[in-house]
């Protein structure tokens, strides 16, 4: 079992003022980590002890940041196989998967510690006896709030860009992967000066309570009913707010494509990671003309995966978070179906212990059905027949929220309507994931705002001051 401590002004082991919590492996029920419950006087003890160390921080080139966010990295790569295995543990994601989550965390900090020393600001063209330039700055205390789907990733990109830019950062990771989140501050600490990353852990109120503290920033990556709470902090206390959170993403399949491959590209989006993916597809527009192949394609495709714990060999689709998640997926499935819909494979909660939830595929949904509109977050796709391209891309674009959006189309035209006419923050044409890398989109509506990916970041976590410099009595210097 891991048992976790938090750490404030460079001090390991303070906590648990709140409490206890315990999170059990959702495979088999089992407890798997100890996590203290901050409570109110340690987060503000975390906040005013960030503060005292942020000068300093701040002041320290920006080459010597770069290369402790390097030594970071590499710290965090030494404990990849620790940080896979309890990130296993705690939230189900097969053990291949979460390698790979820790990876791409290690290959965004080494993004940004080389992308860091090289920005800079802008010279202006004022008059011919001044100086005029524009500079970067740090912001200050950062609050990152972080979820549990991807821990590593999401936490190496906001942390890394934050410290790199000269802040500090206190860090709360998700009440379900707290031992993750605890293991990677460790390794991020060894890199750091004491005092620059504080790590505290618990629930929705240690969230709620860093949010509301006199902050610089908070970032928060989760639902977007935590994201709007935050926003409503922000306003009060002024803080910078970024948020990247809930999103309910369409596939489009047109009448030109291959229906089997479109059903591969779907099974891909709405099963991987069982569905536990800011990104997963959530409901599927198909072109009536090649909707039946489509379908029983996908069918033929949720039926194949390879169900079990994620600590397992060969396990494709692992368990749900929890059984309170799984409760939130199954009642959506139930609603949906009484609604008229047609389960044609899963949607049945298995007998034994754990969160398994198999794929599930429902046929005969309905654009306003609650399993479309709202986001799911499992491993269900709900498939929408439509009579044409353009009643697709209208209920595609029909949405309370605004994260990403695939298409799959041999049509130009219909591919550059698409990603015209979608409000999102994301459009893929032809591949439900991948892009360049540096890619980052701003999520739209109830998806967040700001950007929480790619160089742009950095320029989040900064603020710019202009600075005119003039000889006194207007002569020269």
């Amino acid at each position: 079992m891991y048992t976790v401590a938090q750490l404030i002004g460079g001090v390991w082991g303070a906590g648990g003022e709140g409490g206890e919590l315990v999170v059990h492996d959702p495979a088999d029920g089992t407890p798997v980590t100890r996590a203290p419950v901050a409570g109110a006087d340690e987060v503000a003890k975390a906040v005013e002890a960030a503060r005292g160390a942020a000068a300093e921080w701040a002041a320290t080139a920006p080459a010597e940041r770069a290369a402790a966010l390097h030594r970071a990295a590499d710290a965090v790569e030494a404990a990849a196989d620790e940080l896979a295995e309890a990130t296993t543990a705690e939230m189900g994601k097969p053990l291949d998967d979460a390698r790979g989550g820790v990876a791409a965390g290690v290959g965004t900090l080494r993004q940004y510690a080389e992308l860091a020393p090289v920005r800079g600001g802008r010279t202006l063209h004022g008059g011919r006896a001044a100086v005029d330039f524009m500079t970067p700055e740090p912001r200050g205390v950062v609050a990152a709030i972080t979820p549990w789907n991807d821990p590593v990733a999401v936490s190496c990109g906001l942390l890394g860009a934050a410290l790199v830019t000269g802040n500090v950062v206190v860090y709360k990771p998700s009440e379900r992967t707290p031992a993750t989140g605890w293991l990677l501050a460790r390794a991020l600490d060894a890199a750091l000066p004491a005092g620059v990353l504080s790590l505290l852990t618990g629930g929705g109120e240690v969230g709620a309570a860093l949010a509301g503290q006199e902050v610089d920033v908070v970032a928060h990556v989760g639902s977007t009913a935590t994201g709007r709470a935050i926003a409503a902090a922000g306003a009060r206390t002024g803080a910078k707010v970024l948020l990247e959170n809930g999103g309910s993403d369409p596939l489009l399949v047109d009448a030109d494509v291959d229906p089997v491959w479109a059903a591969e590209q779907a099974a891909l989006g709405c099963f991987a990671n069982a569905g536990q993916i800011c990104v997963a597809v959530e409901r599927v527009y198909v072109h009536r003309d090649v909707a039946e192949e489509f379908v029983d394609a996908l069918v033929a495709r949720a039926e194949a995966l390879a169900v079990g714990p994620g600590r397992d060999p060969g396990t494709r689709l692992g368990p749900l978070v929890d059984r309170r998640h799984r409760d939130h997926v199954h009642g959506q499935v139930a609603a949906a179906v009484a609604q008229g819909a047609r389960i044609r494979t899963g949607g049945a909660v298995p007998d034994g212990p754990g969160a398994f939830y198999p794929a599930t595929v429902v046929d005969g949904c309905r654009h306003e059905m609650a399993l479309v509109r709202e986001e799911t977050f499992g491993p269900v796709a709900p498939v929408v027949v439509v009579d044409s391209f353009d009643e697709g891309l209208r209920c595609a674009a029909d949405s309370p929220y605004g994260l990403a959006a695939t298409v799959l189309t041999g049509s130009m035209s219909h591919a550059q309507r698409a990603w015209r006419e979608l409000p999102v923050g994301t459009v893929k044409v032809n591949a439900v994931f991948g892009g360049a890398p540096g890619g980052a989109g701003q999520p739209r509506r109830g998806s967040g705002q700001g950007f929480g990916y790619g160089p742009e970041l950095l320029d989040e976590f900064s603020t710019v001051k202009v600075v005119h410099l003039e000889a006194p009595g207007g002569g020269h210097w």
